[in-house]
């Protein structure tokens, strides 16, 4: 990660350039989601979510079908065995009690495989499932480059939520429908022995299937709304209080963070307990419901002088059933806790409105390209100082122009629009002739890219890092943009060369050397239109005047170069240099130009010359 700079006050996206619909992830103290969280609210989180499982229904039908041959198996299980312990104690002959014998034999072993087998045909497809649903979360979060997420939340969007979905069909609609099934079956087997006693079991499963699930649901609804936002929050507070132990220390403010994160962690627990509590209660009614039900079985079939041999296995069948049916209130209870992060990552699911295409076939990213800015204002928040004001720029195909200026000027905005991270509120940016928004998300890198502020490294391989700039490279265009971001020294160096590690966040290298392999990969890429925001960030002014210099002569012929930089040593043989303040373009012109016209510019180049002629007398 690149030497911090004081970045732009533009790292975020405009809030009328939201996509609409788009969940919030500034998780208030008590956690309560927005009802924006998913696309027209949270009774199509479900729909949003399974429609990404018609391509395994019949694996998850399967899987359904499976469950129920397993609760049906041990129901049958427990009828027969208690039928052939009563059927024993008159002492019949042995061969009376041969098939039972050999049926709970094969019911107890079937009951295993069929567990087994259930189990590994739900995971089956449950994961195929979430590895689609994951993967495009994460492509819906890299395409939303304008929205606001803290890291902390979309890591629990990643993990927590998505394992959401999981939980919805392995440990809700799975066994959910597996009960109701099995349910029915059990009256329908009851009814053969005794209509009476069918009708008492049926109520008391419509209870335990029924009543008892929407009770559940009731009483667990409200806590389980604020327990997902309040995880990511928390998942954000723990992300904060690691990475930025430094800086908090420094400020003193440590301790009023660990507070507000405890605060979060306190209401998590009470709203956990809560929880717990509540589904203690349901659980008892579940069992007294087990109980009252198997009473009246019982005394339905004694008034209807049924035998007592099947009377035993009436009671004891009933158990088994209401035991069974209570799968629907753990199923609507996980079903009500699931919710908020369904919402949430349904919210994610929502494509969004398609990229117009272009009419005239001037989406063809091959070619050179003309990038222009038309008057581009960028406001953050409604009434405050625009962060871009009326900005005009003309980039055609292999100009060079630098953006200077003090920070908090703009130039970091300039460079968020362009890439299409950030949107104007008004005027335009073209490329080719047409407007930004018409390229689609995942092919505009391809025209526009390079090294942007705050550029991540990965906790990888040299190698691995560069190629993320351009997959399939060879070595010896690795060693080209090395060499042209003056790093291959360094990469030869190591005992491991292209495949050294560098550490999480490049916690291996030095400031510098994140800098230049950052640069490396924006070189790699070779984007015709590159984009260097603070390329030289962190080295020596020498180092950074050979660096700079290097890189701009590796951009291959035809290639247009916005440099962003504080910097002015080394913009002699740009074509122009814009000097932005409060978003305004107040000088633009060649260096030789704005070095003999008073202004911002020719103020700055001295103190700088000046600066950096007393830092290099101290160099040995």
């Amino acid at each position: 990660m690149t030497a911090a700079h004081g970045p732009d006050p533009a790292d975020a996206q405009p809030a009328a350039a939201a996509p609409a619909g788009q969940a919030s992830s500034d998780a208030t103290l008590d956690g309560r989601a927005s009802a924006a969280d998913a696309p027209g609210g949270r009774a199509g989180a479900e729909r949003a979510v399974l429609r990404l499982a018609r391509p395994y229904l019949g694996r998850l039908v399967g899987a359904g079908l499976l469950a129920a041959a397993t609760e049906f198996a041990g129901l049958a299980l427990m009828a027969t065995a208690t039928w052939l312990l009563m059927s024993a104690a008159g002492q019949p002959p042995l061969d009376r009690l041969t098939v039972a014998i050999v049926a709970v034999r094969a019911l107890a072993i079937s009951r295993g495989v069929l567990r087994y087998t259930e189990r590994l045909a739900g995971h089956d497809a449950v994961l195929r499932m979430i590895t689609d649903v994951r993967a495009q979360v994460f492509a819906t979060l890299a395409a939303r480059r304008s929205a606001v997420h803290r890291s902390g939340d979309v890591l629990s969007r990643l993990v927590s939520d998505v394992e959401a979905v999981q939980d919805l069909l392995l440990r809700v609609l799975v066994p959910g429908s597996a009960a109701a099934l099995v349910g029915v079956l059990a009256v329908a087997g009851a009814a053969l022995i005794s209509p009476p006693a069918a009708g008492a079991l049926a109520a008391g499963l419509l209870v335990a299937g029924v009543a008892l699930p929407a009770l559940a649901t009731v009483v667990t609804r409200r806590s389980a709304a604020e327990v997902a936002p309040l995880r990511g929050a928390l998942a954000t507070d723990a992300i904060d209080l690691t990475h930025g132990a430094a800086d908090l220390a420094a400020f003193g403010a440590t301790d009023g963070m660990l507070r507000v994160a405890e605060q979060r962690a306190r209401r998590l627990a009470r709203l956990e307990r809560r929880l717990a509590a509540t589904g203690f209660a349901v659980d008892a009614a579940g069992v007294l419901t087990a109980g009252v039900t198997a009473a009246a079985v019982v005394l339905a079939a004694l008034a209807a002088d049924v035998p007592g041999v099947l009377v035993g296995v009436l009671a004891v069948g009933a158990l088994a059933a209401v035991e069974v049916t209570l799968a629907l209130v753990a199923a609507a209870r996980q079903w009500t806790q699931l919710r908020p992060g369904l919402a949430r990552v349904a919210a994610l699911l929502d494509p969004g409105p398609p990229a117009r295409p272009a009419t005239d076939g001037s989406t063809d990213l091959t070619g050179p390209h003309e990038l222009r800015f038309d008057d581009v204002t960028v406001r953050y928040r409604a009434g405050a100082a625009p962060a871009l004001d009326g900005v005009s720029l003309d980039l055609p195909a292999g100009r060079r122009i630098a953006v200077v200026g003090p920070s908090g000027a703009g130039k970091s905005t300039l460079a968020a629009v362009l890439t299409g991270t950030v949107r104007p509120v008004s005027g335009r940016v073209t490329l080719n002739g047409q407007d930004l928004s018409a390229y689609a998300a995942e092919a505009l890198p391809r025209a526009v890219g390079g090294l942007l502020a705050e550029a991540y490294v990965f906790h990888a391989t040299v190698r691995e890092n560069l190629l993320l700039g351009r997959a399939g490279a060879g070595e010896e265009e690795l060693g080209a943009a090395t060499a042209a971001a003056g790093l291959l020294e360094w990469v030869r160096a190591q005992p491991a060369g292209w495949d050294t590690l560098v550490g999480e966040e490049g916690g291996q290298l030095s400031g510098g050397q994140r800098q230049r392999l950052a640069l490396a990969r924006a070189l790699l890429a070779a984007p015709p239109v590159l984009v260097l925001d603070e390329p030289t960030e962190g080295l020596d002014p020498a180092a950074a005047d050979a660096v700079l210099a290097s890189a701009l002569a590796a951009t291959p012929v035809g290639h247009s170069v916005l440099l962003i930089s504080h910097r002015l040593s080394g913009l002699a043989g740009l074509d122009e240099i814009v000097v932005l303040d409060a978003g305004r373009v107040i000088q633009r012109g060649r260096h030789t130009e704005l070095v003999a016209t008073d202004g911002w510019y020719r103020d700055q180049w001295l103190l700088q010359a000046a600066a950096e002629r007393g830092y290099l007398a101290l160099a040995p």
